[in-house]
């Protein structure tokens, strides 16, 4: 029994002993949270405060900037008044506005030509582009070759009418018109074409009445294409007029086949048409020149003309 009673005892104790850990562990929890709880609070409490300040700071500032406001329309207002006062001769001067006048900066010659610069670039750029396309331009009428004649030919084989050797042979008899103390003949070659509608899509019928309305050449090598389509006759001087004294000379043309002229521009013989010649326009008013211009350009060349005819006839004009 007393065994029974003392184990008894014990489990009362243990019961005890267990209830009173957990009112402790109770009292445990209860504390913390009310640790957490006043954090928590006092979190809160610096939040709100900090929201005060921000709205107090704010109202101030809008106070201000709408006092600041409210000063500057008061000055503009007062300003308008003394202005329609100056303007209406009730008062001489004002007190409250005053002409403001820039300081004049000073620079340094240095300082005034990059200023200048800076501000001018654009228009200094786009004149320098007009100098230099004038530079060029004249650079190239000074430079560019001036012939001392222009001989015109008229053929449906370019072996001929772009020969050098036509051209030196030209130069041979042609005088320094021009002055620059060099001899330049100009060959200007017009391909002709047997159909017309050839010589209509390659422009050789424009070139060759450009040609006819000028004054550029006088000279003239053709063939039977060429009299085809111009009254010639109307065109060339009669030869009989130029050598009055050869009767061998007649007519308009002087052909070219049974001549030296394929030894004269070293080419081969069978290169030379049968109705190839030689004649010279006669003076009068084109389209592009006076006949005063086409006389001046005739008495420069006819000698030229005269000197050719008569080196492949083998004679010497007297």
């Amino acid at each position: 029994m007393k065994k029974n009673k003392n184990e008894g005892n014990d489990v009362e104790e243990k019961v005890s002993s267990a209830e009173s850990d957990d009112n402790r562990s109770d009292d445990r929890v209860k504390v913390t949270k009310s640790v957490f709880q006043v954090s928590r609070e006092e979190r809160e409490k610096q939040r709100q405060e900090e929201l005060r300040k921000q709205e107090e700071l704010e109202k101030e500032l809008a106070r201000r900037e709408k006092e600041k406001q409210e000063a500057y329309e008061r000055r503009i207002l007062e300003e308008k008044k003394e202005l329609i006062r100056l303007k209406q001769g009730l008062i001489e001067e004002s007190e409250t506005i005053h002409e403001e006048h820039e300081e004049a900066i000073k620079l340094s010659f240095w300082k005034k030509i990059s200023n200048f610069f800076y501000h001018n670039k654009w228009w200094l750029g786009i004149g320098l582009v007009i100098v230099l396309i004038f530079a060029y331009l004249i650079h190239s009428c000074i430079t560019k070759p001036r012939p001392d004649i222009t001989v015109l030919v008229i053929a449906t084989d370019a072996s001929i009418g772009t020969s050098e050797g036509l051209q030196r042979y030209v130069e041979s008899f042609t005088p320094d018109n021009n002055g620059n103390g060099k001899k330049l003949c100009s060959l200007y070659y017009i391909e002709r074409y047997k159909d017309g509608y050839s010589n209509y899509v390659t422009g050789s019928d424009t070139k060759l009445v450009t040609q006819l309305q000028s004054a550029d050449s006088l000279i003239v090598f053709a063939g039977n294409e060429f009299k085809a389509m111009a009254d010639t006759e109307s065109i060339f001087m009669d030869l009989g007029e130029i050598f009055p004294d050869d009767p061998e000379i007649f007519g308009y043309y002087f052909y070219l086949k049974d001549t030296p002229f394929a030894e004269r521009i070293g080419i081969d013989p069978e290169l030379v048409p049968d109705d190839l010649y030689i004649a010279i326009r006669k003076p009068q008013k084109l389209l592009y020149s006076k006949e005063s211009e086409m006389q001046e350009a005739y008495d420069r060349d006819v000698q030229v003309f005269i000197d050719i005819v008569n080196d492949l006839r083998g004679t010497e004009q007297e």
